[in-house]
């Protein structure tokens, strides 16, 4: 944990990654939003400003997001008959390591008194907000699986960071304008087993730019 967190020295959670070069991994990288790799070998997500999705009638433009992995993992196309569907913003995936998803999903389906700029706080207590997301995320209840809750602060914003067993599952939950960002890291039990510490800091490396 020591050492993950001792990487978390930027905005976007590793050393030597700047927007400027995430912005650059427009045209260079292989993934439009994706910086190259710094010198541990991750590399940054930025969501690219012009990337479609999420602008329907009455809707804002996403807030963008950032994260961070480690090189080898590429972006999956997302399906509407994904689970999910059409809140699936983004899908990565490394089948040697593991997996993750993005939802961004109207803010209002989880609580009706919400501000324009919506906070996560506003939604409410971690275990309020894990009970009510949760089986979207994993398709079933999540009483008796999570292992972990804890809440960051990065920049002002608020993040709720849960582990769940079964499935092996972070989450990360934020707010942002009049949406709830859901950023999901999962991994078959062996995957599990074997990057458990790339997988957590993937997790923590989540923010909302």
């Amino acid at each position: 944990m020591a050492s993950a967190m001792s990487l978390a020295t930027t905005a976007f959670g590793f050393p030597g990654v700047g927007l400027a070069v995430v912005k650059q991994g427009l045209l260079a990288g292989r993934v439009p939003g994706l910086s190259e790799p710094n010198e541990q070998g991750w590399r940054t997500y930025r969501r690219p400003d012009d990337k479609s999705g999420g602008h329907g009638v009455g809707w804002s433009p996403i807030i963008p997001y950032a994260f961070s992995v480690p090189d080898g993992w590429e972006e999956v196309p997302v399906s509407i008959a994904d689970l999910g569907g059409t809140e699936i913003d983004l899908r990565f995936a490394n089948s040697q390591e593991g997996r993750l998803f993005v939802i961004v999903a109207p803010v209002r389906r989880f609580a009706d008194n919400i501000s324009d700029d919506a906070k996560i706080e506003e939604i409410g207590e971690p275990d309020k907000v894990i009970g009510a997301f949760g089986p979207e995320v994993i398709g079933e209840n999540v009483e008796g699986k999570v292992l972990s809750a804890q809440v960051a602060e990065h920049s002002g914003r608020k993040y709720y960071q849960f582990e769940l067993e079964p499935p092996h599952i972070f989450i990360t939950a934020t707010a942002a304008g009049n949406r709830l960002y859901l950023f999901n890291v999962t991994g078959s039990g062996l995957q599990w087993k074997r990057h458990y510490k790339d997988l957590k800091t993937i997790a923590e490396s989540f923010r909302v730019i």
